[in-house]
């Protein structure tokens, strides 16, 4: 039984459940696969990432306040946050992994740190 790999249609040798020629090939048609859903997810993830390292930049003593002007002129993102927690008194906070932020009035925001 002759098997051509999938990326560039030579002859595969070797054994029985091998679908690439090398690995050259497998890697390329595993890139090609999942380039769009990659670059979205890398980007994410990056923008995440400079979010935190903002918030721990701002907040070494795990509770401060700063202004929203400051966070943006940092490059903060505020529609990215991995998760929210609402209190009892309906304040949501947002947080990044561990670093939080509180909305207050007149544009200032409480930072805060969770002990996990």
């Amino acid at each position: 039984m002759n098997k051509e790999c999938p990326e560039c249609g030579e002859k595969i040798i070797g054994r029985s459940d091998k679908r690439f020629c090398s690995d050259y090939c497998r890697n390329s048609f595993n890139n090609k696969q999942n380039k769009d859903v990659t670059n979205l997810i890398r980007n994410t993830n990056n923008q995440l990432r400079k979010n935190y390292r903002i918030l721990t930049a701002l907040n070494p003593n795990d509770k401060i306040k700063t202004t929203k002007s400051k966070l943006a002129s940092s490059g903060f993102d505020f529609n990215l946050h991995t998760s929210t927690y609402t209190t009892k008194a309906g304040k949501t906070y947002y947080f990044v992994y561990d670093q939080g932020y509180l909305p207050l009035e007149n544009d200032y925001y409480a930072l805060v740190k969770r002990n996990v």
